[in-house]
């Protein structure tokens, strides 16, 4: 640390850390409102009826870094990840069966709220697992879950109701979107041209296409509310567990692109109406889709990937934490089995790059780098930049070796690569890893491919994914 205060000394102040605000569509600089103690984060979670694939899991690599860039300009944040349990209907538009419905259905159990928790903590607990293992500390993050409040939803609804905001239909309550002028400025989204889709068509006694579902009525599973019996709409349940754990307004508010134009406006429309703060969030952020081979993750059509698989064929997790760095987060990422395997070696190389001994020639300090790695990463959070700094100063002879390992770590303090833990590691290859290293490696000498991913299978089988640099393949244990 006292290395890493001279070099501060020499850096001069972090720069500005700017956000881009999908509210104003413009970056902005970020500060701390008056009243708060702590920057109030939500992020818009997962639905768990099944499992989460890379796709959903890039959301909360995202989010982490942006934690991790607060902490490093010196905030506290308090971060809530949602846990929808109950409520997500099958489609945005209020149409289809709630999607933990057609989880119990998938796996045979009975439609009741009891078999519902279950399956929704079979499934949670997966998840949290899924962000350990890409080195997100969830004992620092608060996961409210949906079924938990509802009484926070039903006052919520009252609310509305009281303040003619809501009225009753056939199928529940609805929020009238017509006594909320700004419905759809989050977005810029388009009014005329929403009421000409199909996502609009006339249902069940709707007084407009856009107005959307507070609470929907179900005779076979749910509450009792003043409406009858049924659960909440998915959009009303963000709302109250932001209120219940961070209060009537936030900072920043979080979610993939897919929540814009109905999710996230429907969220502003019924808060700000029932609070009578302004606004919900002063910065929504929002990260763009992760592609799987250049095309749609799409489970209908099998282009699907998860984390358990990507372990399961011998891939250190952080190689996916690696791959999603190393793209914007507001650019279209594409993942690849290649793109995996590159990242995995860039990412072990950089572990052994820091672990090995060097002979220290350099003289000069790290200085300018950290400067660069902080005005990339304070830049809207340009991870590819951050990373490129990070290398670029490896290659630097001018720079000692001490230097440049100070640097490292600080550098991971925000990317979460784990790399001083990868380096206390003490370990020795087992003979018979070594042997099928070996034949793995003649294997792919001779082209052989299928014979090298089935010795990779074994490796990863005993415990251990390989790293396939220019000096060679070697076999470094997963834990």
């Amino acid at each position: 640390m006292d290395l890493m205060r001279f070099f501060r000394s020499a850096v001069g102040g972090k720069p500005k850390l700017r956000l881009y605000n999908t509210l104003s569509k413009t970056k902005e600089d970020f500060y701390m409102s008056r009243s708060a103690k702590s920057v109030r984060m939500y992020n818009c979670g997962p639905t768990v009826y099944g499992l989460q694939h890379i796709g959903n899991l890039s959301m909360f690599v995202f989010t982490d870094v942006l934690r991790r860039t607060l902490e490093y300009n010196g905030f506290d944040v308090k971060q809530v990840i949602n846990i929808t349990d109950v409520g997500h209907l099958s489609s945005d538009a209020d149409q289809g069966e709630d999607k933990m419905t057609l989880g119990l259905q998938r796996e045979g159990l009975t439609l009741t709220l009891e078999n519902m928790r279950t399956l929704a903590e079979k499934y949670t607990d997966i998840f949290l697992s899924d962000l350990q293992q890409l080195n997100i500390d969830t004992s620092a993050i608060q996961f409210p879950r949906a079924s938990d409040h509802i009484p926070g939803q039903i006052a919520m609804i009252k609310t509305l109701e009281e303040k003619g905001y809501a009225y009753s239909a056939e199928n529940g309550v609805y929020f009238d979107t017509g006594h909320f002028p700004a419905y759809g400025a989050l977005g810029g989204i388009n009014m005329e041209g929403q009421k000409e889709g199909a996502r609009v068509a006339a249902t069940s006694g709707k007084r407009h296409p856009t107005d959307f579902v507070l609470w929907k009525r179900d005779t076979h599973i749910g509450w009792e509310s003043p409406w009858g019996k049924g659960f909440p709409g998915w959009h009303i349940e963000c709302s109250a567990m932001i209120r219940a754990c961070l209060g009537l307004q936030i900072d920043i508010h979080t979610g993939g692109i897919e929540h814009i134009p109905i999710h996230h406006n429907n969220e502003i429309a019924q808060s700000e109406c029932a609070t009578g703060k302004k606004p919900l969030s002063r910065f929504w952020l929002h990260r763009a889709h992760i592609q799987i081979e250049g095309g749609k993750i799409a489970k209908s059509q099998g282009n699907v990937v998860y984390l358990s698989e990507i372990v399961k064929r011998g891939f250190d997790p952080l190689a996916l934490r690696y791959v999603f760095l190393g793209a914007h987060y507001r650019t279209n990422a594409n993942f690849s089995w290649e793109a995996l395997e590159a990242s995995q070696n860039a990412l072990h190389k950089l572990y052994e790059y820091y672990s090995n001994t060097h002979d220290g020639k350099g003289i000069d300090n790290a200085a300018q780098y950290i400067g660069h790695f902080e005005q990339r990463i304070n830049d809207d959070l340009d991870t590819p930049g951050a990373l490129a700094v990070m290398w670029d100063m490896t290659r630097d002879q001018n720079v000692s070796f001490v230097a440049k390992k100070a640097a490292i770590l600080e550098f991971d303090t925000v990317l979460g690569l784990n790399i001083a833990g990868h380096a206390q590691r003490k370990y020795i290859v087992p003979q018979e890893v070594e042997q099928l290293l070996a034949a793995r490696e003649q294997a792919r000498a001779e082209k052989n491919w299928e014979r090298s991913d089935e010795l990779r299978a074994k490796i990863d089988s005993m415990g251990y994914s390989i790293s396939d640099t220019e000096q060679g393949s070697r076999a470094l244990p997963k834990k």
